[in-house]
């Protein structure tokens, strides 16, 4: 494990952010971080696509979920 040097404008929002989504800091800006790299190499998708292919890649039950 690294340290990453981040502004303290962007800790504080990865800080607002992890507290709206449930999630430890480190948790958030790990997610940002993946999201953002798989925008990168995945520029045609949007974000709920590329969320929906994580999931589908974990073999998530999406109708089980849909359903409820």
């Amino acid at each position: 494990m690294g340290i990453v040097k981040i502004s303290d404008s962007l800790h504080d929002e990865i800080r607002k952010s992890s507290s709206v989504m449930s999630r430890s800091i480190n948790s958030q800006a790990e997610f940002w971080i993946k999201t953002g790299m798989l925008a990168e190499i995945n520029p045609h998708l949007t974000f709920t696509e590329i969320m929906l292919q994580q999931l589908r890649k974990e073999k998530v039950a999406l109708e089980d979920v849909i359903l409820e």
